[in-house]
């Protein structure tokens, strides 16, 4: 049961990132929920670590939207075509 709340929160915070976020982004269920999912890790472990929050505060929510943003805007660059 843990892991498909996880997969569930991953998805909402990676269609918060993609709608935030201006541009096209990868599209589809998994790759958005994955994407979520790191976005978390990433904001949730520098929000931490910078001493910004502590856990089960909600900007941990707003970190890991902000995550999700980073590597989607990464993911971007990345794999531009020119």
């Amino acid at each position: 049961m843990h892991w498909i709340a996880v997969f569930l929160i991953g998805l909402v915070i990676g269609l918060l990132a993609r709608a935030l976020t201006p541009g096209h982004g990868p599209r589809g269920i998994i790759l958005t929920a994955l994407l979520g999912i790191a976005g978390s890790i990433v904001g949730t472990w520098a929000g931490q670590t910078l001493g910004w929050y502590a856990p089960g505060q909600p900007a941990g929510f707003i970190a890991s939207v902000v995550g999700a943003m980073l590597l989607l805007l990464l993911h971007r660059i990345l794999t531009r075509q020119s």
